[in-house]
């Protein structure tokens, strides 16, 4: 189940401070015209009844096990449980620059001018951008036949989830299922992004230079290096830069090194 989309979560800390996340891709089944599950049903319909007690980890992976509880519609007493993990990827710093490119898709004048207090306050500014996937190896379902408040709090009191920092229990929707997930990650982030910006700053992460986080420029430096002895790399190399939003900055070196590898 992979989904791709955006969404961004203001926090203020010693500096303005933002957090994007970047969702897997997916596709939600088609929906006919009178069906009245759709997105913001979903969304509007999740509890979520226990959060990690634990923040997404700073400089790694995360693993986060979800506990999603549903009640069968047409069914009287029907509780359906599914149980699986995402792994959340290791929070990524971006550039206020790549990161205000991403408001041109779909918004107009009033973006532009947001897109333009980044670049005259990006000294001010710590990014980060976040990202899940589901692991499908590790899921399951299965329905019982018990009141819902019953099973909430069976699982609730599970030795097994009360021990784990990282487990969290969701009511939700029967469908679309997978939207509550959504909810609980952006949830997450917001209660970790805080944290994560701190644990960065104290090992100067988000020191910069020549104007860029001193991260991204040891990244760029070591793809001009491997392109430089490979030229299969340029194009990586390229990618890369564009991500930043930095091809700019670096095009005359870009297209020098290009032109040597010919």
């Amino acid at each position: 189940m992979d989904t791709r989309g955006h969404f961004h979560i203001g926090m203020t800390f010693s500096h303005l401070s933002l957090a994007t996340c970047r969702l897997p891709a997916y596709t939600l089944p088609p929906m006919k015209e009178k069906d009245p599950f759709d997105f913001w049903y979903a969304v509007n319909n999740t509890e979520i009844v226990q959060a990690p007690s634990q923040h997404l980890e700073t400089f790694g992976n995360t693993t986060l096990n979800y506990y999603h509880i549903s009640e069968m519609m047409d069914s009287v007493n029907q509780v359906h449980i599914r149980e699986g993990r995402m792994q959340a990827n290791k929070p990524q710093i971006i550039t206020p620059e790549a990161y205000s490119q991403t408001l041109l898709e779909g918004f107009g004048e009033e973006s532009q001018k947001y897109i333009e207090w980044l670049k005259e306050n990006n000294q001010d500014i710590k990014i980060l951008q976040y990202g899940y996937k589901l692991k499908q190896e590790s899921f399951s379902e299965h329905t019982v036949t018990d009141k819902l408040d019953t099973v909430i709090e069976r699982i609730k009191n599970d030795k097994k989830i009360t021990d784990d920092p990282l487990s969290a229990i969701i009511i939700g929707v029967d469908k679309p299922w997978d939207v509550c997930l959504v909810k609980l990650f952006w949830q997450i982030i917001q209660t970790s992004a805080g944290p994560n910006i701190q644990e960065l700053s104290h090992q100067g992460l988000f020191s910069k230079k020549d104007g860029i986080p001193i991260n991204i420029y040891k990244e760029i430096e070591d793809t001009f290096l491997a392109a430089s002895k490979n030229s299969e790399l340029i194009n990586p190399l390229a990618n890369t830069l564009q991500q930043h939003n930095l091809f700019k900055h670096y095009e005359d070196r870009f297209f020098a090194l290009v032109k040597a590898s010919k």
